[in-house]
């Protein structure tokens, strides 16, 4: 699977970290974030960057850094089809890919650690939507993603 991933400068070392790890596990990355910590990339700019490349289909998800990963998500969240999620746990990182079917995880630098940051990557890039439910859960879940979609449509013109 292919990934994008960017950070702006507050996010750079923990973008950096993560991107060598999910490299280690297999997955093909395209940075388009800070090349280098000292760059001024803004939170904005990076996010946008991302979002972008997930709108056009080059790559089906997408992990976007800042200092506390909220900046990064409301930026996503703006373009049709990106579904970002500001994560702070393994747990919820895990269940934003299989329950809510989010394609952007959103992390911040100043509230999680390299390590951290890593294993969520790996567990949230690992789940698929719906996953292992049962019938009913999985109509539900569908239900529930295709009234955001619905949502999405009336407010994004």
């Amino acid at each position: 699977m292919n990934v994008v991933i960017a950070s702006d400068f507050s996010g750079f070392r923990l973008k950096e970290a993560v991107k060598a790890h999910i490299i280690a596990l297999g997955y093909e990355v395209e940075d388009v974030g800070a090349q280098k910590e000292e760059d001024a990339t803004l939170y904005f700019e990076a996010s946008e960057n991302l979002a972008r490349v997930i709108r056009e289909g080059r790559v089906e998800r997408g992990i976007v850094i800042c200092g506390t990963g909220a900046g990064v998500s409301m930026i996503a969240n703006k373009f049709r089809g990106v579904y970002a999620v500001a994560c702070e746990s393994v747990y919820t990182a895990e269940k934003t890919s299989l329950i809510n079917n989010a394609n952007v995880l959103a992390m911040g630098e100043k509230v999680v650690s390299f390590s951290m940051g890593a294993e969520m990557a790996e567990r949230w890039l690992e789940g698929r939507w719906c996953q292992g439910f049962e019938e009913q859960r999985r109509r539900n879940n569908e239900r529930g993603f295709g009234k955001l979609q619905e949502i999405e449509s009336e407010n994004f013109k």
